[in-house]
This record gives C-alpha cells, structure tokens and sequence, in this order.
C-alpha cells in the first residue's frame, strides 16, 4: 500500500477575535428586570422607615394633665413651698456636764416648764451643801454681835446718864462709846457675812437649775440629739460633747413658707384667701390666708417670701412637709372643700382634626394623637372625662400642621 505526502494550505484558517457576547438566551432579560424592580422596592421601604430619622423636629410647648379642685377656678396664683413652724427652739444646757437623764421621745408633747433632761449636778450639789454650812456659821456669829451689841447698847445707854450727870469722866465714857460702836460694828459685818453667803447659795441653786434642761414653751419633741451618758455643754463646746438635747417646735405655729416671683406678687394681698394643698396627701384641702408678706426679696431666686395661715389644721401637717398654695380671688364654699379634684387640661391645648377634640401626648420626643372625652368648663381649663391620666405631657396650643408621629422639641 501506498502513502502518498501532500501538502495541506495551512493560510486559509483564521482566528476569530470578535466575538459577540451581547447575544444571552431570552431568560436572562426578564431576571434582571425582576432584580432592579426588587432593589428599588427595598430602597423605598428604607426610605419610609429611615425617614423620620432626618425628619427635622418642630419645637413646642409643653403642659401638664393635672387635677384641679372647684374652687381653684378662682385662683389668680399658684406657688409652692414647705411647711415651717414659727415657734422652733433647739433645747440646750446652760451648764456642762454629762446627760443622766432624758425624759422625752421623738413627737412627744411637751409642757413650758417641763423636765426634759437633767445633768449630772454632783459638784454644784456639794458646793451647795458647803454654801449652806457657812451660812449656819454665818448666822451664829450674827446671833453672837447681836447679843454683844445688845449688851454694849445697855452699858452705852447707862454711862451716859452717868456721864451726863458728871459721875464719870469723859475718858471712862469715851471707852464705852467705843465699845458700843465696835458691838455695832460686828453686827454690820455679821449680816454682810450671811449676805455673803446667801450669794453663794443662790449661785449654787441657778447652777443647779442649769443643769435641769426645761422645755421653753408648749409644743412637740421634733428630734432627740442627745442621749444619756453623754456629755452636754453650751454651743458644743467639746469636739465630743453635744451642744442641744432635743428640738421641738409649737405645731400650732405651723404656717407654709412659698416663694412668689417678684413680677406676680403684686397679685398677693394681706388675709387674701388661700387653699392650701399637702403633696404627702394631695386630696386633703386647707383653707389658710396670707398672714405675712416679708418686705425683702432673694436676689438669688428673685422671689420675695411669704407665709400663709392655716385656719383650720391636723396632724397630718408636719414641719417640713413640701406643700402647693393657691391664691383665690375669693374665698370657697364648704361644697367646694368637699368636692373630689377633676382631670383638667388647658383649653388651648386642644385641638379638631376630622371633627374630633383631640391632643397630642408627647413621648419620648415624639407626638401621639389622642381623641378625649370632655366634661364641664372651668376657669381657662376643660375636664377630661375619659382619654387622659394625671401627669401625661401633651403639647399646648398646637398648630394646625401638627400631626401623629411628628419629632418634636419641647421648649
């Protein structure tokens, strides 16, 4: 068999360098369509949830749902402050010494006079036995130049018949009369003596009456600052001694001191009506009146102080107690005192949308519409049947473009 060799023309092949990739199969047009639409989908929801991030807060004002009594719609003024006893005393020692007896507890009442705690008055005591002592002696020569000058007046008496009848000499009765004067003399400085030490005993007694620690008017042991065994002294004048025993205070004196801005005190008046609100207890009612405007005001605060009377009180008022005061145009009526306090807001913060009063509740710096149920007008404030608890922060006098969910700034 023969194999034959020919020559293959290789110049004819040709590689080719353009190809076309722009031809896909028909599916992949409609995959990728489906993609952008699915990304811009997601891009609107993040839009919508991201956008009150950068959405820029609108600055309102802000007021409080509160409870308001019916007799407080003729209020011209509201202040705050704390109760305070007029008659106040931080009980000490005129004497120093160590504290063996304290009669009292804390909110126990007291008498003016009354033995409150007693010192120990050993030394004074003896002192005082000592004084006594000499006074006896005292007494017994003042008895002894009392006799003597009785004696010495009768001989003065008797020589000078005699001298003036020329029986004896004037020598002999100028030793009489010397003698008298002597008598007279000693009986002077006898009652010095026992003067002396009368003295001595009335010191020893008031050193003695300081050492027992009396309660200065009628009131209530506030607080004990001492105890027995320790050692009382005026002014704590030891680092480890005590300066007062107990304070007390007259609970009939108890007034409320409430600081009132300069620019409103003109609105205050002297026996101008006032109710009178505790915080401990805010739906017990005093009635009171302005008893004292002080004619000087804090710099610091620029508020002027002034104390309200109660003109009728408890003992669920106590010193201390941080309370509300409401000054009334006029007094309330009995009914008015009884009557239960109502949910109230201001009138300007209410609000119409869609034919509904509404307000906007402000939490956490973002605004909730809340449709409220309302009850009687009173004063500048409407109650708030239903729709609202006391304390809530809504926005006051909103505008017409505020809506649900808008960030907000309080001012």
């Amino acid at each position: 068999m023969t194999i034959q060799n020919e020559k293959v023309d290789l110049t004819s092949l040709k590689i080719n360098r353009q190809t076309n990739y722009s031809e896909e199969p028909p599916g992949n047009n409609k995959t990728k369509m489906f993609v952008i639409i699915g990304i811009l989908v997601l891009g609107a929801i993040g839009v919508w949830f991201l956008m009150p991030m950068f959405q820029s807060a609108k600055m309102v004002s802000v007021t409080t749902v509160s409870l308001m009594l019916p007799g407080q719609t003729s209020g011209v003024l509201t202040a705050s402050g704390y109760i305070v006893p007029q008659r106040k005393a931080s009980v000490a020692s005129k004497g120093t010494g160590r504290l063996v007896y304290l009669g009292v507890e804390e909110g126990d009442k007291v008498k003016h006079g009354q033995i409150i705690a007693r010192l120990e008055d050993n030394d004074v005591q003896a002192q005082l036995d000592q004084a006594n002592a000499n006074l006896g002696v005292a007494k017994a020569q003042l008895g002894q130049a009392e006799a003597d000058f009785e004696q010495a007046q009768k001989e003065y008496e008797r020589n000078e018949s005699f001298w003036k009848s020329k029986v004896i000499t004037d020598s002999d009765f100028e030793i009489v009369k010397a003698q008298y004067k002597s008598a007279v003399a000693r009986v002077n400085s006898a009652k010095a003596n026992v003067q002396s030490f009368q003295a001595v005993i009335n010191a020893a007694q008031v050193q003695i009456e300081n050492t027992v620690i009396r309660a200065p008017f009628d009131g209530t042991v506030l607080t004990k600052n001492a105890d027995v065994g320790e050692i009382v002294a005026p002014f704590a004048a030891g680092a480890n001694s005590r300066g007062n025993v107990v304070t007390m205070a007259d609970m009939a004196s108890l007034q409320l001191e409430a600081d009132v801005s300069e620019s409103n005190i003109d609105r205050v008046k002297i026996q101008q009506p006032c109710e009178i609100t505790l915080d401990a207890f805010p739906e017990k009612r005093y009635r009171g009146e302005v008893w004292k405007i002080v004619p000087t005001a804090d710099r610091a605060k620029a508020t002027i102080l002034t104390k309200i009377k109660f003109l009728e009180i408890d003992n669920k008022v106590l010193p201390e107690m941080s309370a509300k005061v409401t000054f009334l145009s006029e007094a309330v009526t009995d009914s008015q005192m009884n009557a239960k306090p109502k949910l109230t807001i201001p009138i300007s913060a209410l609000a119409e949308r869609n034919g509904t009063q509404v307000v906007f509740i402000i939490k956490n710096d973002v605004i909730m519409e809340k449709a409220v149920l309302l009850g009687e007008k009173m004063g500048d404030r409407m109650e708030v049947v239903s729709g609202l608890t006391s304390g809530d922060k809504i926005v006051n006098s909103p505008a017409a473009d505020l809506k649900n969910g808008d960030k907000v700034k309080t001012n």
